[in-house]
């Protein structure tokens, strides 16, 4: 499964033919008007999301929960944010993904190293 995401995510006529729907993706998904960013919606059940979210720092968890809670009352209640206080797409960063990538480094590094095998002469 990676192996496609590599593909599809360096193919650049495929980036090129999907860059127009992006945008149109992330109006219609909403996210961004309960107050969340992209990363706020990974799944945390994942080790590696798990211990990339135990990285974070203090204020970028409180920050995380915050804004968990306040879309999960804000869904329950059927309502939205007022329309100034929508995530702004400068603010929509990824904050959770660089230490997305440096765990999944250290977990194939630790793989590569665990399946050394030792060989005697």
């Amino acid at each position: 499964m990676e192996a496609v995401a590599r593909v599809v995510q360096n193919n650049g006529a495929f980036r090129a033919l999907c860059r127009p729907f992006a945008g149109t993706w992330v109006r219609l998904s909403g996210y961004r008007r309960l107050g969340l960013r992209y990363d706020d919606l990974l799944r945390e059940e994942t080790p590696i999301i798990q211990e990339a979210i135990s990285r974070l720092n203090r204020e970028e968890t409180d920050n995380r929960v915050y804004r968990q809670k306040r879309a999960f009352q804000l869904s329950l209640s059927h309502q939205e944010l007022p329309t100034p206080q929508w995530t702004k797409p400068e603010d929509d960063y990824k904050y959770l993904q660089p230490l997305i990538d440096e765990v999944t480094a250290e977990q194939a590094e630790r793989d590569a190293f665990n399946s050394m095998k030792t060989v005697r002469k």
